[in-house]
């Protein structure tokens, strides 16, 4: 049987270009409506959700930027269009902030990734110099318990040269085993964009993989 390969799924630019705030909220209860589909942006404090946002956009500003890690303490919401958005979740693993705050992320992550029916995927960021941490990883579990795809940026390649990056690139693949997809990324000279951005169309209009 002969098997007819897909073309890839290209972004609509203007779906990206059009992007703008919508809602912030501190917990999944006071998020806008339930329907559509929606993408949320996870990782580490620092490792870069908000300049991957506005890289992806191509909308400087749209995502606040902050070299303070810890700054992004609610669920953020993005529209696209009226049934598509993005959403950028709280950054954890960052130690300066109260154990209170801090358990308040994890729960509203946790209850976020339960029960919101309109998420369709996860773009988890890590800093491609290190390695993968516990957080991560309870992460990538949460995903896979809930069955929602992921994918990982590698973010700030830019700082690795080309040889480096790739062999990072390597090893992150051996260690997610297959547990989500990954690519580099550097939101400082547009390195994957648009890889990314094929992904995130993927997640908000094709089947759940």
């Amino acid at each position: 049987m002969t098997h007819i390969k897909k073309p890839p799924v290209r972004p609509n630019p203007a779906r990206y270009n059009q992007a703008c705030f919508l809602k912030s909220v501190p917990e999944p209860r006071l998020a806008p409506p339930d329907e559509g589909r929606e993408v949320a942006f996870a990782g580490r404090s620092n490792a870069g959700k908000s300049s991957a946002l506005n890289k992806l956009t191509q909308r400087q500003g749209l995502a606040r930027t902050s070299k303070t890690p810890g700054r992004t303490q609610h669920l953020v919401f993005f529209e696209l269009d009226p049934t598509h958005r993005l959403v950028d979740l709280p950054g954890y693993g960052y130690a300066r902030v109260p154990e209170k705050v801090r358990r308040h992320w994890g729960k509203a992550m946790a209850d976020y990734l339960a029960q919101r029916h309109s998420l369709q995927g996860l773009i988890l960021l890590m800093d491609i110099r290190h390695p993968l941490t516990d957080f991560d990883r309870q992460m990538l579990e949460w995903c896979d318990w809930r069955g929602l795809p992921v994918h990982v940026l590698l973010t700030k390649a830019d700082k690795l040269k080309r040889g480096k990056a790739a062999t990072a690139l390597l090893q992150f693949k051996k260690a997610l085993d297959g547990a989500a997809t990954v690519q580099l990324f550097s939101a400082l000279n547009r390195q994957g964009a648009d890889e990314a951005r094929d992904t995130l169309e993927r997640f908000l209009t094709g089947p759940r993989e």
